[in-house]
């Protein structure tokens, strides 16, 4: 596929965008959060940031994968990277903002859906590349 539909221009725009709303994300907890939060509550703003930030890298990564090795099935590693951004770095954000403590229980979810991307994503570049 190379129309706008294909996965790696999906990957590749998902990634970008992401990654723009982590750089707002980041400056937002760095320009407007400083004074409001206490200290824990931006450490865990940066985390969310930083983890957000990184795995929209990450989407980039296999976005640029898919259009090398179309044949892999890179978009379920995506799937899935997007899966964990949105519930480890959302649940975060939402913590550090909002400090309901029961959403951290949460966050691991989020954290075990990115390191599945990753191990999904090191196993086709081993079998499928």
């Amino acid at each position: 596929m190379t129309g706008a539909d294909s996965p790696h221009r999906k990957l590749l725009a998902g990634g970008c965008l992401l990654a723009g709303l982590g750089v707002a994300a980041g400056a937002f907890g760095a320009h407007s959060l400083e004074g409001r939060l206490s200290a824990e509550a931006l450490a865990i703003f940066d985390t969310a940031a930083r983890y957000h930030m990184l795995h929209a890298l990450g989407l980039i990564l296999l976005g640029l994968a898919a259009a090398r090795w179309p044949e892999a099935a890179w978009h379920c590693p995506g799937l899935l990277m997007l899966c964990g951004i949105a519930v480890f770095s959302g649940t975060l954000y939402a913590l550090a903002l909002s400090g309901i403590g029961w959403l951290g229980a949460i966050t691991p979810i989020g954290g075990a859906a990115l390191i599945a991307a990753w191990i999904w994503a090191a196993w086709i570049a081993l079998t499928r590349t």
